[in-house]
């Protein structure tokens, strides 16, 4: 292991709280890759006479560890798949979305003049349009999906990342190493990539780790909303939205899957703030 990875994972041992975040995560993507293997039953199959069991409830060779839904579906099952649509479409948001705000934020710091103000404006402008509306809207043109889903979600928090790169390049744009790479006669493209990208990197992972869980929180809303992946495909969000009416009298629908999604972003936060910890100097120098 080369010594940055060595020094990091030390930092992380000691760093507990920030463990306690990794083991949270690890074991939501462990539970979502392995579903098939670890899920008792299938999440979708239906059994009326065993509707709204509570948990550790058993008879006849079934066992449901936390209860079954409306339907008689068991609970730990739907959660166990409900994980895959929540982190695919938290890892993929982070993705598209740090990709988009990574090149709006280059550009506009680079170029600065119309280019940078016209892109900040359009930065404002997504920035005002409410977002539930344009999920509205996008979903009743297209249909909803887990592609349309993570593009409303992208769509939305591309901003975050474009303001911050943006800062970090204007702030770099006019030093010694910049100005003896225009000296040399490089070209834009090349300082962009060779120069500017790699140091602005460590506040876009920041952002990313610490965003994670917000978006999965999101897709738990929207899902809730009737906005997210489409039934049968059990989600997080559309597990807590057949359950609610049903709270007093199967409390463990809303409230198994609702501390599945509390302690994944409290994970997801917890790793976010070891990270910025050590990626970001000015808060390392404190």
């Amino acid at each position: 292991m080369p010594a940055r990875g060595r020094a990091l994972f030390w930092s992380l041992w000691r760093q507990k709280s920030a463990l306690a975040g990794a083991v949270l995560l690890l074991t939501v993507l462990a539970a979502a890759v392995s579903a098939p293997l670890i899920a008792p039953m299938d999440p979708n199959e239906q059994s009326l006479p065993y509707s709204m069991k509570p948990p550790l409830w058993s008879s006849e060779g079934r066992v449901y560890l936390l209860g079954t839904d409306h339907l008689g579906r068991d609970l730990l099952s739907r959660i166990i798949y409900g994980s895959r649509i929540s982190l695919v479409v938290g890892f993929f948001s982070v993705v598209f979305s740090g990709g988009i705000g990574l090149a709006v934020g280059l550009l506009a710091g680079y170029y600065g003049g119309k280019t940078d103000y016209l892109l900040m404006r359009l930065v404002d402008f997504v920035l005002a349009f409410p977002f539930i509306l344009l999920a509205l809207a996008l979903i009743a043109i297209l249909g909803p999906s887990l592609f349309l889903i993570v593009a409303v979600i992208s769509l939305r928090l591309w901003t975050i990342y474009a303001r911050v790169v943006r800062a970090e390049v204007l702030s770099m744009r006019e030093r010694e190493f910049m100005q003896a790479a225009r000296a040399i006669g490089g070209g834009d493209l090349r300082i962009i990539v060779r120069h500017l990208l790699p140091n602005v990197l460590a506040p876009v992972v920041v952002i990313a780790s610490l965003y994670l869980g917000r978006m999965i929180v999101i897709e738990a809303g929207l899902s809730f909303l009737g906005l997210g992946v489409p039934p049968p495909t059990p989600t997080w969000g559309g597990i807590l939205s057949e359950g609610r009416s049903l709270l007093y009298v199967a409390w463990w629908i809303v409230t198994f899957p609702g501390l599945v999604i509390m302690l994944t972003v409290l994970g997801a936060n917890l790793l976010g703030d070891w990270l910025r910890n050590v990626l970001d100097p000015r808060v390392r120098s404190i």
